[in-house]
């Protein structure tokens, strides 16, 4: 199990950021990702796994002015 922005997810053996990201349907162009309090990099999404019992935080970039 892990949880993301606070909610429980199922974990899944080899899961991705970007598998996250897709279960959550979130179509943001631009997302910030921090698994554990650590940071990482939009283009390691497709190949960054996240291990069980993490805390991942996905926010959207909001741009304006």
């Amino acid at each position: 199990m892990i949880t993301v922005n606070g909610e429980p997810m199922e974990w899944k053996r080899e899961m991705t950021v970007r598998d996250i990201i897709d279960a959550k349907r979130y179509v943001f162009p631009l997302l910030a990702v921090w698994i554990d309090s650590v940071p990482v990099p939009r283009d390691d999404f497709d190949i960054t796994e996240v291990p069980d019992n993490a805390n991942v935080q996905i926010i959207h970039m909001i741009s304006g002015g």
